[in-house]
């Protein structure tokens, strides 16, 4: 699994143009990639590496101060653009794969007692967000 992971003071996703998650800070926006030999073992080790992360102020985490996360699923985080203009996603996990795993893998986060909001599996989403810092990591496990 891969993870870009945002510290934010605020992020949403809007479907259709209803928002259907919403994040203020300090927090983290992270978008979830998977592929397909990833599972559930993977998915929360993702977890608790995100959650644990100390880069909110006083290099905090997470689960140091509650931080809230928006959690959105993002197959393109696997596109391959190595060869020619146009990225192929054969890396990225199907659907019936991939939506598990990011559900267990925010349910993970909500195990550890965080606040987590989520977008639409699939969904054409809109992303908001207010980088802070710019603080951006690529996490993958």
């Amino acid at each position: 699994m891969r993870a870009v992971i945002q510290r934010v003071s605020e992020a949403s996703v809007t479907v259709d143009g209803t928002v259907v998650g919403a994040i203020t800070g300090p927090g983290l926006l992270v978008l979830v990639g998977v592929t397909h030999d990833d599972d559930q073992g993977r998915a929360e080790k993702l977890a608790k590496k995100v959650a644990g992360l100390r880069i909110l102020d006083g290099e905090k985490s997470c689960t140091d101060v509650g931080a809230p996360i928006l959690a959105i699923s993002q197959f393109t985080l696997y596109g391959d653009t190595r060869k020619g203009r146009r990225p192929t996603w054969s890396a990225a996990a199907p659907g019936p794969v991939a939506e598990p795993l990011v559900e267990h893998f925010t349910g993970v986060l909500r195990d550890l007692g965080l606040p987590v909001e989520t977008g639409v599996f699939g969904a054409d989403m809109k992303v908001a967000l207010v980088n802070d810092g710019p603080i951006t990591l690529i996490v993958e496990v």
